[in-house]
């Protein structure tokens, strides 16, 4: 079944991709959601016009976020844990938490668009990020667990 995504969907595609998928997923669940509609001859016609009027637009779009893709290899962000024996932490570091470090920053990123190796992080120690700012732009983001200072 071919579809013609709404939204981003992860593990899938992007907003206005063509995409086929098995009928049962695009008929139980992407179309329900709202997030595909079927591509018909018509709408993939519809389609190809919007994404030539869209490539102008996102020319603008992609240079403010190779801006701050820069902005954000200059930074240095270090977050800080309670940690326990040897460089176990108390708890865990999420994405939520690099999120708010970079926050702080003065760089407001979504989280859904931040993504950790592994998921979580449970030990002390340098890690790398990948912080998708468009389609286009993926930047891979170094950053350090530190321990708390007591």
């Amino acid at each position: 079944m071919e579809l013609i995504l709404k939204e981003d969907v992860q593990n899938l595609g992007f907003k206005d991709d063509l995409v086929t998928v098995k009928n049962g997923y695009g008929r139980n669940y992407l179309i329900p959601r709202g997030l595909a509609s079927i591509a018909t001859p018509s709408a993939k016609k519809v389609l190809e016009e919007n994404l030539r009027q869209k490539a102008h637009k996102d020319k603008k779009i992609i240079n403010a976020a190779n801006k701050t893709a820069e902005g954000l290899k200059q930074l240095e962000i270090k977050i800080p844990a309670k940690v326990g024996t040897g460089d176990k932490l108390f708890g865990s570091v999420t994405i939520a938490d690099l999120a708010a470090a970079l926050e702080k920053e003065g760089h407001e990123i979504d989280k859904k668009y931040i993504m950790i190796k592994g998921g979580s992080i449970k030990r002390a120690g340098p890690y790398d990020a990948q912080i998708r700012l468009h389609r286009d732009v993926i930047v891979d983001f170094p950053f350090e667990v530190v321990a708390e200072k007591k």
